[in-house]
């Protein structure tokens, strides 16, 4: 069974008014598949490169202008609460920045027990038992509902607030999580944590993640698979350690000459 398909999918923008309207292409064309097997699949590709549009479709926070995304066999089409309620139960996003995903003035604790109050199966949780269910997803993620409680978002460090919000969108168990860009506000130290946290998610909890990213060497560390974008399309694909290894496309072979260049210095 495929759990995400996206079938020749494209958006276009309008941007100005009647005068001066012009089309922007965003995604042109693009089809991909996540199977139902848990897999770290990553978009790659520099900024203005589709990836972070490609997210958004998936997470039903906008429409294709044409094609088709299913999950699970059903197509992404959200029009009501209850039909946003019951994809985000499957299909959570982690955010680029994870202080721009809480208000500075709510304690982040908060967050962790609205969300399992609202996405339980069944009853609604009390108090106590909404604890459990945040203590719980906080484990996953290294942490302690002790660490977190009563703590507001300027009070932890970017590293933690980011595994916050990843334990925040694990509370609902779903089955699939949007990274979109999730360790470009990390502090490099921490970048390899968040990256090594999301294998152990994939591996203990059956989760598939999209991993969207510009940086090549840490979407060579985790990936099960890897797909290259540019101006839109998608330039090439297959396996992570394959694809990275041995570059065809031009453009690939362009991004990992960068990294190269980065992490050794310019030769000569």
């Amino acid at each position: 069974m495929t759990l995400l398909s996206l079938s020749h999918v494209t958006k276009i923008y309008r941007q100005g008014g009647m005068l001066g309207r012009r089309l922007i292409t965003a995604v042109n064309d693009v089809s991909f598949e996540l199977g139902d097997e848990p897999e770290i699949l990553s978009i790659v590709g520099e900024s203005g490169s589709g990836k972070s549009t490609v997210a958004a479709m998936i997470l039903g926070q906008t429409e294709p202008t044409d094609g088709e995304l299913q999950f699970a066999g059903k197509t992404v089409a959200i029009h009501s609460r209850a039909e946003r309620k019951a994809f985000m139960k499957e299909v959570q996003p982690v955010l680029q920045n994870p202080f721009e995903a809480f208000n500075p003035l709510k304690r982040v604790d908060r967050y962790l027990f609205e969300t399992a109050r609202n996405f339980s199966a069944g009853k609604r949780p009390d108090r106590q038992q909404a604890e459990k269910m945040a203590d719980a997803a906080l484990h996953h993620v290294g942490l302690t509902l002790e660490e977190v409680k009563g703590r507001f978002p300027h009070e932890l460090s970017g590293g933690q607030l980011q595994r916050v919000a990843i334990a925040r969108a694990l509370i609902p168990q779903p089955r699939l999580l949007v990274a979109d860009e999730p360790v470009s506000m990390v502090d490099a130290s921490l970048r390899m944590a968040i990256v090594n946290l999301f294998g152990r998610l994939k591996n203990e909890l059956g989760l598939s993640i999209i991993y969207i990213t510009h940086d090549l060497a840490t979407a060579y560390y985790v990936s099960d698979n890897i797909i290259i974008m540019r101006k839109g399309e998608i330039v090439e694909r297959g396996r992570a350690r394959a694809v990275l290894d041995d570059p065809q496309h031009e453009y690939s072979r362009a991004l990992k000459d960068a990294v190269l260049a980065a992490e050794f210095g310019e030769v000569g």
